[in-house]
């Protein structure tokens, strides 16, 4: 319940101008993390920007946000836990669908950083805080200390041959070198300097087989050099939703701390009960219909690659059954997965369809257009997934 000292996240967001937008900087990331973290420790790292934006409002000030602890009532879908059990830090979040799944276990962000200002919106509106942007210009120093790392890093290619800026690390050689110029050298730069007891990270299927193996040898030596028990695999979300989709999740483990005794195992999945038709709206709007013109370009576009042989086309999905995976290019013309009508052209899903497909609660904000909302839905993960692995491995850390 809402004390009557407390002020609402909501008037917050009002009072001191928490727009998310493509001029939103640094500081008023640091305005939201330092307001989220203020009785943890934490608040130290975001405490001087907070202030500089604040002051910089020239409001009245009637609420002091930093002489002493402001008490918050968190009015948003997704408040961070009250006690929380362990830090995490959201790398690459997107809309935070992975960090809902370990918030729900119990953890508190500490740090969340992401680069499109369509998805740090739809963050903010569910969790209260607005994403640092850039990785690659964050220095890993202004990271707090945390227990666990998280991060979808988006897949990059990179040579094994050559190795560039031998020394920026302050070592002649090694794996963490190969990966230079690639998003996923944040992570391990990240993870070298702050130590974080455990990591979980997560991409596409295909990184386990790119490039014949090598991309991913280089990113599992890389983490093991770094001092880590490493542990991958790869699982498929049908298990959780109705819906083919297969991610390679990377687990790893400080060996210093458990010295590879932490007796981690990948969940036993069993499959789900859902069929597609769970996820569906009663009573979409007719624009999700598809119209004439684009219905008959996608039968002549699946004809035309049938005769030659091709696996090409669009899908009408099985409402008893799960679809194909929902991918960031849905927005386009929804063909990997279309919903068979009765007497009219097939439609493509809704936005809240997209959500539920990923597990997501209904009570999840979706404060972008439909355009944007096919792109973060298809960029995220299958948020029961995520969190049947967060069980195992929170479990370790807990009982640690």
């Amino acid at each position: 319940m809402r004390s009557v000292n407390m002020v609402n996240y909501t008037e917050l967001r009002n009072k001191y101008r928490i727009v998310v937008d493509k001029t939103t900087d640094t500081q008023l990331a640091c305005l939201t993390h330092y307001l989220q973290n203020q009785k943890n420790g934490v608040s130290q790292f975001y405490r001087e920007p907070a202030i500089e934006y604040y002051k910089n409002l020239d409001l009245v000030e009637d609420i002091d946000l930093f002489s002493e602890y402001c008490p918050i009532f968190w009015d948003i879908p997704f408040p961070s836990p009250v006690k929380p059990k362990f830090k995490f830090i959201d790398l690459f979040a997107g809309i935070g669908g992975i960090r809902l799944a370990y918030q729900t276990l119990g953890g508190k962000s500490v740090f969340t950083s992401e680069i499109d200002h369509f998805a740090k919106k739809t963050y903010e509106a569910n969790f209260g805080e607005v994403p640092f942007g850039d990785i690659t210009k964050i220095d890993e120093r202004n990271i707090p200390d945390h227990d666990l790392l998280l991060a979808g890093f988006p897949c990059q290619p990179f040579s094994i041959a050559g190795v560039s800026k031998k020394n920026s690390l302050g070592r002649d050689h090694g794996f963490l070198d190969l990966t230079q110029g690639t998003l996923f050298f944040d992570v391990a730069r990240i993870i070298e300097a702050k130590r974080p007891r455990a990591f979980m990270l997560e991409n596409v299927k295909n990184l386990r087989s790119h490039d014949s193996g090598r991309t991913f040898l280089v990113i599992e030596n890389t983490l093991r050099e770094l001092g880590y028990s490493v542990y991958a695999k790869i699982l498929d979300g049908q298990h959780f939703v109705p819906q083919h989709r297969e991610r390679i999740i990377i687990v790893g483990f400080d060996r210093d701390e458990f010295n590879g005794e932490e007796n981690f195992e990948f969940p036993k999945l069993n499959k789900s009960a859902k069929s597609f038709k769970d996820i569906l709206e009663p009573h979409p709007d007719a624009k999700y219909s598809l119209t004439n013109h684009l219905w008959q370009y996608l039968q002549d576009y699946a004809k035309k690659h049938k005769a030659k042989g091709n696996g090409f086309g669009f899908g009408l999905t099985d409402l008893n059954g799960i679809s194909r995976t929902l991918s960031a290019r849905y927005y386009k013309d929804g063909s990997e997965i279309l919903i068979p009508q009765i007497g009219m052209n097939p439609r493509r899903l809704t936005p809240r369809e997209c959500a539920r497909l990923q597990g997501f609660p209904d009570k999840f904000v979706i404060p972008v257009s439909d355009t944007s909302a096919y792109k973060q839905f298809g960029n995220s993960v299958v948020v029961p997934l995520i969190q049947s692995v967060g069980k195992k491995i929170v479990k370790i850390l807990v009982n640690e």
